[in-house]
């Protein structure tokens, strides 16, 4: 595929997941943030290894940024879930 193409599929993507998010009750949040906290655990060690590989120092580069970003997703994400959970808890006496 060329670039063109490629962008393209990147905004459609972008924006149809904009879409699909902004459309789901409040109520799903928490357990679609499990969801992708999954998948992006599953980035992470993609990435990792992709980091480690050594095949050249640009790949090297965008690996490190990668396993920057996933592992920020991941503590984010578990951070909202644990935030979201404890506002359904009762109040503790």
């Amino acid at each position: 595929m060329g670039v063109v193409e490629n962008l393209t599929l990147f905004v459609l993507a972008a924006f149809v997941g904009y879409e699909v998010i902004t459309k789901i009750p409040a109520t799903l949040h928490t357990p679609l943030i499990s969801g992708t906290n999954a998948i992006s655990g599953i980035t992470l060690i993609g990435s990792v290894v992709v980091a480690g590989a050594g095949q050249s120092t640009l790949a090297t580069v965008l690996g490190f940024l990668a396993v920057v970003m996933a592992t920020t997703n991941v503590v984010g994400g578990y951070l909202v879930s644990h935030r979201m959970l404890r506002r359904f808890r009762g109040r503790e006496d």
